[in-house]
């Protein structure tokens, strides 16, 4: 605990070549694959439209208020995530540790999803898709009983991808090819963070801005495709009654939160290396805005996707009920169609009732193929890749899909790492002699090392373990103590001359409206209610079982009480340096305090909360 106040010299601290390279770095931090991925979701379950409501409103009360304090705190102090609550006060130094250690945590499953990617990527240039057909079973006379069972999307993710175990207990061997994929991903992040921000600066240019032009492409193509104007229309449709469900405006707060990588500790970082007359307001608006918008268009791209998918699949579905009527009632070919398929399957039901019934025919409905939901992986490497077969010249957006995914993910891992680096630094856990290069490997080498859990069989679980539980908690107390500690005992007077110094006005009634009282109630409203949510059921997991009566359907199956004893581990461990830190300074500094230490450097009068 002896240097947690981190080193005390003068450094030179280094600075971003430009505006811009910091700009993309924020925003490619900020902007990851859950703006792909997890909000196209919560749109389609929370009502389309109306689920815009409690989202904005998150974005302004919530959201920005959070964001523009980190960059503010950050460029005006000039330290990392350590050293800038130290500077605060000795007693916040473990919301530094804290964010260090869920920045590393996320760092080990983010990551391993990068390799998933890079696996898709690789395998997107194979004609045909390899996703696309049943691989013949082990005595090459058919097809594999479990292909064709489920689909052959789901056979290549859960058994070519993951070669998943039945459940989280049995661990199942490491995956070659996936820690071939987990080593490439490794690789890749190690080389563009070689020279810290100079490698990075450089890096965003592509990883930042690519993701855009894949995206526009994506929309271009789809708005072409037929179905793509059914799965806007769902998009953009409220259903108002479900702003009246509380589950909608806590998805919508965590949502808003999570995607804009407040308390990781990367953007303190990041906006340290800014000059002092930075306009921080302006940046805070502009990343922001980017972020929201980006989850919008990002929608707009996949709903028109999802809609071709539902309307492909309905289009199957009837085609298939018309062959079994055209066959038994002997009715020539052409004549029941997908436009006519109404009339005649309501004359033939109407005539001949029992024989219509004893065909079995599926019940075709487009709204039913539209309301199939997916989310996280699920939509990437099932749904998507599943409407990707579909579409002409399918290797070539299953290249651009994944490539655009995999600078998603890379961009966010910019942030996600330099969470980890420089809180290190600043504990003087690197020592003198060691080059920065090597540093940074050796984190690099031991992250991969622990992400081979991510590879097993079991992986998968594990994963999802990580990515709720992880990503969840921790960041609602690390950014609730982050806004205490700057509004009311750093002060909010201090902390808004500091802004005035930075920027030459003021923060506005709003802002410190959000600092002072909006903002901490919102996180602890929204904390509560995940524990109340979360307190009410034993958490489960879908398991991918072949010999699950009711397969291809996963088995929601409970954890076991060990594996639950390690959700509620890593939901608290994150945050236990904020009372252990807190804890040992009362201890070590309080009682013992001379009376003559009463005027230390880290009391300050401006700790007077400003009306």
């Amino acid at each position: 605990m002896a240097n947690l106040e981190g080193s005390q010299t003068v450094e030179e601290r280094p600075k971003w070549a430009s505006k811009t390279q910091y700009l993309l770095s924020c925003i490619g931090f900020a902007v990851g694959v859950g703006n792909v991925w997890r909000f196209p979701y919560l749109c389609q379950i929370h009502g389309g439209g109306a689920f815009l409501i409690p989202y904005l409103i998150a974005l302004i009360v919530q959201g920005l208020p959070l964001l523009y304090l980190e960059l503010a705190i950050g460029q005006r102090l000039r330290m990392g995530s350590i050293r800038v609550w130290n500077s605060i006060s000795p007693f916040l130094g473990g919301v530094g540790v804290a964010s260090l250690v869920v920045s590393f945590l996320v760092c080990l499953f983010y990551n391993t999803i990068v390799a998933w990617v890079l696996w898709y990527f690789f395998n997107s240039f194979q004609d045909p898709l390899p996703w696309s057909q049943c691989p013949l079973n082990n005595n090459h006379t058919a097809y594999d009983t479990e292909c064709v069972e489920s689909t052959p999307v789901n056979y290549f993710w859960y058994r070519q991808t993951l070669n998943i175990t039945p459940d989280i207990e049995t661990n199942g061997s490491l995956q070659w090819w996936m820690v071939i994929c987990l080593a490439t991903a490794w690789c890749v992040v190690y080389i563009c963070f070689i020279k810290g921000i100079e490698t990075i600066g450089k890096a965003v240019y592509v990883t930042v801005t690519f993701p855009y032009l894949v995206l526009t492409i994506f929309l271009i193509r789809a708005l072409t495709l037929p179905g793509a104007t059914d799965g806007l229309v769902y998009l953009f449709t409220p259903n108002w009654q479900t702003l009246k469900n509380p589950q909608v405006w806590l998805d919508a707060s965590t949502q808003i939160f999570f995607s804009l990588s407040v308390a990781f500790g990367g953007l303190v970082v990041f906006s340290s290396y800014n000059p002092p007359n930075n306009d921080c307001e302006k940046d805070t608006i502009i990343v922001g805005l980017i972020n929201s918008a980006t989850s919008l268009y990002a929608s707009i791209s996949v709903f028109s996707i999802l809609g071709f998918k539902a309307k492909t699949n309905y289009i199957t579905c009837l085609d298939s009920n018309i062959l079994a009527l055209t066959n038994w009632f002997d009715i020539g070919d052409q004549n029941i169609t997908v436009e006519n398929y109404d009339h005649w399957f309501g004359y033939l039901n109407g005539t001949f009732p029992a024989e219509v019934s004893s065909l079995k025919l599926k019940h075709c409905n487009l709204q039913t193929f539209l309301d199939q939901s997916a989310s996280g992986t699920g939509l990437a490497f099932i749904v998507f890749t599943e409407a990707v077969i579909e579409m002409p010249g399918s290797q070539v957006w299953a290249v651009l899909f994944f490539v655009m995914l995999f600078s998603l993910g890379l961009s966010t891992m910019f942030g996600n790492l330099e969470g980890v680096l420089n809180p290190l630094h600043e504990l003087n856990m690197v020592p003198k002699w060691m080059p920065k290069e090597l540093f940074t490997a050796i984190v690099c080498l031991i992250s991969f090392l622990m992400s081979l859990i991510f590879t097993m069989g079991s992986g998968n679980y594990w994963l999802e373990i990580f990515n709720g539980y992880v990503g969840s908690v921790p960041f609602l107390l690390i950014a609730f103590f982050e806004v205490v500690g700057v509004v009311y005992v750093y002060g909010l007077k201090r902390f808004s001359e500091d802004i005035y110094f930075m920027t030459g006005r003021r923060p506005n009634i709003f802002w410190k409206a959000c600092w002072v009282f909006i903002s901490p109630v919102m996180l602890l409203v929204v904390f509560v209610a995940y524990v109340a949510v979360q307190s009410q059921k034993h958490p489960t997991y879908p398991a991918w079982n072949p010999n699950y009566v009711n397969f291809p359907q996963t088995n929601v199956t409970p954890y076991p009480d060990w594996v639950f004893g390690i959700i509620v581990l890593l939901s608290a461990l994150p945050v236990a340096p904020i009372p252990l830190v807190a804890l040992y300074r009362l201890i070590c500094c309080g009682i013992s305090r001379r009376p003559s230490d009463r005027d230390s450097s880290y009391v300050n009068s401006g700790h007077v909360v400003e009306t």
